[in-house]
């Protein structure tokens, strides 16, 4: 049971993710995948984090797809390193057992295992109240920073799924489903969400068939 979880910032896909994982009893991956690569590599999280989004994008079409190649700079190098590990490790978790990946383009990725894919969304007032609630200690943008934060955050999401994918996408449509948490507690959802996935694995492994 692989469930892939891409999101909207300040939509509460992370949350989702982690109470998902306590209600199935699946490790839940998100931020692990950077720690992992900044503890093998002695890099910064933050400069992973970075480097993995924006400058891989800079880089293309050097790196098309999922075939990525060697690059003309040191950081633009790093940039496709980086990527092509936090690729493998991905994989690597789908492998092992049941799991839950947040983020990261993750099911275009594992693919392959046809995972149960979801999309979370919400109105930009719920993004807003949900990301002051969780804003870092000395964080204070104001209402319109903020605003112009997570749009420029869903701008770079957007530009690093398709360079993932090669093309432009109706980004919905890819999904098994799509979860709007607008003005929704997301822990009164995730049992009934839970159930629905169990049955959606069982449909699947009785029809042998992808759904």
């Amino acid at each position: 049971m692989i469930i892939t979880i891409s999101r909207e910032f300040g939509s509460g896909g992370r949350e989702l993710g982690k109470r998902l994982s306590d209600v199935l009893k699946h490790p839940c991956y998100d931020k692990e995948i950077i720690q992992t690569i900044a503890e093998r590599h002695g890099f910064d999280e933050q400069y992973v984090s970075h480097v993995s989004e924006k400058i891989l994008q800079a880089t293309y079409p050097l790196t098309i797809g999922h075939r990525f190649t060697m690059a003309p700079s040191p950081i633009a190098k790093q940039a496709v390193a980086i990527a092509a590990e936090q690729q493998k490790i991905i994989e690597n978790f789908a492998k092992q057992d049941d799991c839950i990946l947040i983020g990261r383009c993750a099911d275009v990725i594992v693919k392959e295992y046809h995972p149960f894919n979801i999309f979370v969304y919400a109105d930009m007032d719920t993004k807003r109240k949900r990301c002051i609630e969780r804003a870092p200690k000395g964080e204070d943008l104001t209402p319109t920073e903020l605003e112009r934060k997570i749009r420029e955050i869903d701008k770079e999401r957007a530009k690093h799924r398709e360079f993932y994918i090669g093309a432009k996408e109706n980004t919905r449509s890819n999904y098994h489903l799509c979860i709007n948490t607008s003005g929704i507690e997301i822990k009164k959802i995730v049992p009934v969400l839970a159930e629905y996935i169990k049955v959606w694995f069982e449909i699947r492994a009785k029809n042998k068939t992808n759904i």
